[in-house]
């Protein structure tokens, strides 16, 4: 299986590295020997025949061979995310023949338990294309031999638990109808702009006919989700309803690229959570379970998190039902939409879940969310170059990635448009003709260049005055909206001695994403949000926030950092400022210290005089105070 690659031996997230490191780990830590190890045979046409189109089946058998030398290339294209090389038929056939043979082996009670380290992965192949690296399904044509052609074995009844941070479309499709395979995803959704991208994979997807309410999907809403995430899914969703279905045995499509660091999942589970899921499964089916490698891309985590799911199987771990941190407020939201969408179905899932469970504020792991599209991963010299920042690891800071739009606008926005924020303003925003500049765009007086606004032109909703407890300074020396002189910035950190006066306007998280997009001089189009209901869990968790998302796209933005002041009357306050390191330089004289120009000025008294919080000499001295060096 290590012989199927890129044409010309371009770098790829999906190569033999993958169950070579794998293997090498296994090895290290001495579990190999204490495992019966079989080797893979090529699967027969007439299994996989029985999920796959005929057409499919004798395209993969004969694409590698040498008529197909000068269109290979081709046939590839006319697929998404796939590449095709002459050792990719024999690899698909085994990878399939592997987890065939492996899982029958369980399910005769040969073995225990199995782990089939195969690859091309297989979630993603549908009836009758490739597609997502993926040119057979693997688990499918497994668990359609043990019910369709080993009925002698008393297997009535699967669990598939697909934990790959992809949606597993093609396995869906094939049981779509079918009562016999309960079928459970749970994946990064992003409102369907996440790869495999569209519907299938909303929690609405219940299947239909007799297999109505045997598909079950978790969406993610956002990526960071970890331990804690993925064990309340465990908890309030799959662990109950596999106690109802009771299978015979359970099947995982293993992917490992919801593994905190891979380059494509941008998720945080540990090789601990993966281990406490591997455990809570081995409750069912007198622990038959039979797990296949699909996805996972970062070497390092792949092979530990296939390590600790191995030795959970073995009997290693004890004592690992729980984790220390909470899931996100976002996870919640999915739990209770998937429990009533399925509780017709499972009745299980029709009892309230308590208050005191929904309560979340998550804790993630922090790191440079820098998730590739699979869908853009097409075999030329762009995918080339980026595969190969993928494998550098000595990089340390994250390329600006064009492809990295996984969502339209349109998704984005219509769902950012339903959750209302509080903007809290301190700057020239303070004075609302100028705020409105952003929502509906236009110049106001003094303003030198005009706004494009918000693409949503709805005026705020409310508007409310509150004092803060950190610093207003002046600083830089010009600006393109006001000319020369220095433009207001908050210090991000927290000063009792101190009160800078906020104008705070209730606007929806989409129109923020616009004023941050303008206050940060971003020309392009926004296909994605800069600040998404993940990054709104994360600073009310954090306080602030520095760009774990896209620090990158806006590095050279003044107010690249989001505070969050706490809530008013239930929605979250958020301001922006510089970067705690932009103090330093404001400090030091790096970056300087400079008055405000006299239309800026203005700008400001007229905010605080016509919103009746200051007379005009009470907002002179105001003023004078913050153009007064930074407190340490």
């Amino acid at each position: 299986m290590c012989r199927h690659g890129t044409p010309d031996g371009e770098s790829h997230p999906e190569s033999q590295q993958r169950i070579k490191a794998i293997w090498q780990e296994l090895e290290s830590a001495g579990v190999t020997q204490r495992c019966s190890v079989f080797g893979a045979e090529e699967v027969d046409d007439k299994y996989v025949s029985a999920v796959h189109t005929r057409k499919h089946v004798d395209l993969i058998r004969n694409v590698s061979s040498k008529l197909f030398n000068s269109r290979r290339k081709r046939i590839a294209a006319r697929f998404n995310s796939i590449y095709l090389n002459e050792g990719s038929s024999e690899s698909a056939f085994l990878a399939a023949g592997g987890v065939l043979q492996l899982t029958e082996k369980v399910a005769n009670g040969e073995i225990n338990s199995g782990v089939a380290i195969v690859r091309p992965p297989g979630h993603h192949a549908e009836p009758d294309q490739a597609m997502g690296f993926c040119l057979f399904n693997n688990i499918a044509i497994a668990a359609n031999f043990l019910l369709n052609d080993r009925t002698d074995l008393g297997i009535n009844k699967i669990l598939i638990v697909d934990w790959d941070v992809h949606h597993g479309n093609g396995t869906q499709k094939m049981f779509w109808n079918d009562p016999r395979v309960l079928f459970f995803s749970v994946h990064r959704f992003e409102f369907g702009g996440f790869y495999p991208a569209g519907d299938d994979g909303s929690h609405t997807m219940t299947g239909e006919g007799l297999g109505a309410g045997f598909n079950i999907n978790i969406p993610w809403e956002h990526g960071l989700c970890g331990d804690a995430d993925y064990l309340s899914a465990w908890d309030h969703i799959l662990i109950p309803v596999a106690e109802s279905y009771n299978p015979d045995i359970v099947l995982i499509s293993g992917g490992f690229d919801a593994a905190i660091g891979d380059p494509l999942g941008g998720c945080c589970v540990t090789p601990r959570g993966y281990s406490i899921m591997t455990k809570k499964l081995m409750r069912f089916a007198q622990g038959k379970i039979m797990m296949a490698l699909e996805g996972g891309y970062n070497l390092n985590s792949l092979s530990k998190s296939v390590l600790a799911c191995v030795e959970t199987l073995l009997g290693e771990t004890s004592n690992l039902e729980k984790v220390d941190e909470q899931p996100f407020e976002s996870t919640w939201r999915v739990i209770c939409k998937v429990r009533r969408e399925l509780s017709t179905f499972w009745p299980v899932l029709a009892a309230h879940l308590p208050e005191k469970l929904l309560v979340g504020k998550g804790k993630p792991h922090i790191l440079e969310d820098v998730t590739l599209p699979l869908s853009k991963l097409n075999i030329d010299k762009e995918s080339e170059t980026r595969a190969a920042h993928l494998n550098d690891s000595s990089r340390n800071e994250p390329t600006l990635l064009p492809d990295r739009i996984v969502s339209s606008s349109i998704m984005w926005r219509s769902h950012l448009s339903k959750v209302d924020i509080w903007y809290g303003t301190y700057g020239s925003n303070i004075w609302k003709p100028r705020f409105l500049c952003y929502i509906q765009g236009g110049q106001a007086d003094g303003m030198q260049i005009p706004c494009s606004g918000s693409e949503d032109k709805t005026l705020p909703k409310d508007v409310l005055w509150k004092v803060v407890p950190h610093q207003l300074f002046f600083g830089r020396s010009h600006s393109k909206t006001w000319g020369k002189g220095g433009v207001a910035f908050l210090h991000p950190e927290r000063n009792d001695a101190t009160k800078t006066y906020m104008c705070m306007y209730r606007i929806t998280l989409e129109q923020f994403n616009d004023v941050l997009c303008q206050e940060n001089c971003l020309k392009e189009e926004m296909g994605f949000p800069l600040f998404d209901l993940s990054a709104l869990d994360f600073v009310i968790q954090n306080k602030y926030i520095l760009w774990w998302r896209l620090r990158y796209a806006i590095q050279d933005g003044w107010y690249s950092n989001v505070v969050y002041l706490g809530n008013e009357n239930g929605f979250p306050i958020l301001t922006m400022t510089c970067m705690p390191k932009d103090i330093e330089q404001f400090k030091s004289g790096q970056l300087p210290l400079h008055p405000p120009s006299k239309d800026y000025w203005h700008t400001l008294s007229r905010g605080l005089v016509e919103g009746k919080q200051l007379s005009e000499e009470e907002a002179v001295d105001y003023l004078t105070n913050a153009t007064l060096p930074i407190a340490e």
